[in-house]
Order: C-alpha cells, then structure tokens, then sequence
C-alpha cells in the first residue's frame, strides 16, 4: 500500500490566468474538464500522468496574504543561458522578483502572477531528467521527521536527509524531487500550494486514509462538504488531499 503524488494544487482569484501562465511557464497545456484548470504534458489530457507531477488550479475567492508560502516550485534549466532566457520570459507572462530572504543565491525567486513563490535554479546534473518541474519544496522545522512521515507515507525513496534538508523522488527514478527544507518560522495561514495524493489502481482509498491518520496526519476541515476526496495535515499541519479513483 503506498500512494503518489499527482499533482501540486495551486489556489487562484483568477485560475484560468494562473493556469495560462503555468502552462506558458512549464511548456505545457491547460485542461479545463471542470471547475478546476489541469496543467500538464501537451498532447490530450493524460491523468494521471506516468511520469510528471502536474499543475491543478482551482479558484477560490481568498486572494493570497503577504505570508510566504510553504510549498512551492523549483524549475529546472540546462545552462546559464537557458536559466537566463527562462527567467525573462517568465516576467514577460507576468512573473515578478520575489525577496525571500535568500541573499545572494545562484538561483532566481520570482512569483507567479498572484504572489506565489517559485525558484528558477541554476543547471544542476541532478536535474537533468526531471522535466520542468525539477523540485516541490515543503518549508519545515524538522526534515527528518517530515521523511519519516511522508516516506511512509509515499512510494517514494529517500535520497538525502540532514538536518537541514531531506529529498524523496519516485522510486522509478522519473518526474521531479520532493524536498523538504529546514526554514525558520512556523505556518499561520491556510496553505495557498499542497500536494494531491493517489492511490494505485486496486487499492482502498479509505485504507490509505486509515493508514496516513495511523502515521500521524489529522482530519482537515476546509468547509469542503461532501467530496471524493479527504483533506488531511500532516504531522507539522501542511495539508494534502488524498484523491479518488474516479
């Protein structure tokens, strides 16, 4: 029993230009099958996809606060001059520089046209398979404990783990890493980013439920009703919703 992520949700006043900018960012194609936007591969709806780790914009009528957010994006580049090109074509779609505290940092901070944080990296060997998305980092107090959880949690397997920092990437050894980072501050406000979980075909989503609860995440109520998913916080209350099937 383990589950997957299939996508980072993104909440949005306006989804359908978040999600336009993301698609333009990523080189990818919305997919508007309902009220929420799915950014992903080009070339038809495939969901889940095998490999990547998609985009899904859902809108909400909260605009984003000032805080920063605690889950964001890495992208990644292949050479100074693609890290160069990426950077000014991202504030040509509406990105805009981000301060973050990070001093001087080979990478750049900018933020998507509603004020969420992502990174465009520098070329790193590591990154040379990932796809667009070369990173999903989770801010933390304590990345051990995080690994332990979401290790467990995952099908995923663990690549590094300091005190500083821990990296999981999918065991098949494709898509992007999940990184959580060591960073001072604790969580105030709803969280703007999360991850969306899947379950593998035939196994028992209420099970994966039991499973996550017994590993120490708590029940989530956002005012979502009567849906076929669960949201859920783990051990330091980012949330996540475990998906259905269908």
């Amino acid at each position: 029993m383990a589950l997957r992520p299939v996508q980072v949700n993104i909440k949005a006043l306006d989804a359908s230009a978040v999600s336009r900018f993301w698609a333009e960012a990523l080189g990818w194609s919305a997919y508007s099958p309902g009220v929420t936007t799915y950014v992903g591969p080009a070339g038809g709806l495939v969901w889940p996809d095998p490999v990547v780790v998609g985009v899904n914009v859902v809108p909400v009528p909260e605009p984003k606060t000032t805080a920063k957010n605690r889950v964001h994006l890495d992208l990644s580049t292949t050479s100074a001059a693609h890290a160069a090109e990426l950077v000014a074509h991202l504030q040509a779609l509406g990105a805009t520089p981000a301060d973050v505290g990070q001093g001087k940092v080979p990478w750049t901070v900018l933020a998507d046209p509603e004020g969420n944080e992502f990174c465009v990296l520098e070329p790193r060997e590591i990154h040379r398979d990932t796809g667009p998305i070369a990173r999903m980092v989770v801010d933390c107090a304590d990345p051990r404990a995080m690994a332990r959880f979401w290790g467990e949690a995952l099908d995923w397997t663990l690549h590094e783990m300091t005190d500083d920092h821990a990296v999981l990437r999918s065991a098949k050894g494709v898509g992007p890493y999940l990184e959580f980072l060591r960073t001072p501050g604790v969580k105030t406000v709803p969280d703007r980013v999360h991850l969306d979980l899947l379950p593998y075909p035939g196994d028992d989503k209420a099970a994966e439920v039991a499973r996550l609860r017994a590993l120490g995440a708590t029940d989530l109520d956002l005012g979502q009703g009567d849906v076929p998913w669960t949201c859920l916080a783990d051990p330091e209350g980012h949330e996540f919703c475990v998906l259905a099937q269908s």
